[in-house]
């Protein structure tokens, strides 16, 4: 007769073992997830730099035009190259800020290639800033036009409302909105920072338009009002007298025929 407390040597032990283990691979595998989990969180908290917000109360203008160099940007029939009509507007609202006695800081005043990283080095050594990125759009649908200006920061979002707003105020213009982007001079500022896109150089009319220094002009001064409303108020900036003589609807062309300087002459 076989006794009940008999067992199976050959078997003993052997589940309490398997499901052991099992549960080890578990607990590896959750502390493992929570590790990268931890991991993750805290290199955004490294990246992401705590953004200051001086939009009232700001003294420089980093004015950024983009592209440059080896990097030409936005390309197509309808426009000149990306590069250089940034170049262009970004240096006509250099003289437009400082006109309005801005200090400004430009990322680049040439045709060279400024790296990202370097600009974001440069808006961000400033103590008491705001960063504007001049760009124009490029589309393969002939038809997209219009303005557009990008954010990061919720600091950032009255002055990419205040200068959307004005650029529409521009005869003929395209309403593409504000939108948040994850651009790096955007991500990286730790001030307010908005990237400005003048328009689509895949668009034949907006193309066309931005051959034409007038035009150009015209961008960098609606540009200029919003920064300089954003830091002292509406009604303080004051428009060029050449390009507001040129808006005024009741203007008469000269009596020698004369047109104005031509591109790059200002």
């Amino acid at each position: 007769m076989d006794s009940p407390l008999k067992v199976d040597a050959k078997n003993f032990g052997r589940t309490p073992v398997f499901c052991y283990y099992i549960r080890m691979q578990r607990l590896v595998g959750r502390i493992i997830t929570i590790g990268f989990a931890v991991s993750f969180a805290a290199c955004s908290t490294v990246r992401t730099p705590s953004v200051k917000n001086t939009t009232k109360t700001f003294n420089t203008v980093v004015v950024d035009a983009g592209h440059g160099g080896k990097d030409s940007g936005a390309y197509r029939r309808y426009g000149p190259p990306e590069k250089m009509v940034a170049l262009d507007v970004a240096q006509r609202l250099n003289r437009n800020l400082r006109e309005s006695q801005l200090k400004t800081v430009m990322t680049r005043d040439s045709d060279v290639f400024i790296p990202l990283n370097d600009r974001v080095a440069i808006e961000n050594a400033q103590k008491s800033a705001i960063f504007v990125s001049i760009h124009f759009n490029d589309s393969r649908r002939r038809k997209t036009r219009g303005f557009e200006t990008y954010y990061h920061s919720g600091a950032s979002v009255d002055l990419a409302s205040l200068i959307q707003q004005k650029l529409r105020t521009i005869p003929n213009s395209a309403n593409g909105g504000i939108h948040t982007a994850n651009f790096r001079v955007l991500r990286l500022a730790n001030c307010p920072a908005v990237l400005v896109e003048c328009g689509y150089l895949s668009n034949r009319s907006e193309g066309n338009q931005a051959r034409d220094w007038e035009y150009r002009e015209l961008l960098a001064d609606r540009i200029a009002e919003a920064i300089v409303e954003a830091r002292y108020g509406s009604g303080v900036y004051r428009t060029p007298p050449q390009l507001a003589a040129r808006l005024r609807p009741e203007a008469e062309p000269t009596s020698n025929g004369a047109g104005l300087a031509p591109t790059g002459s200002r």
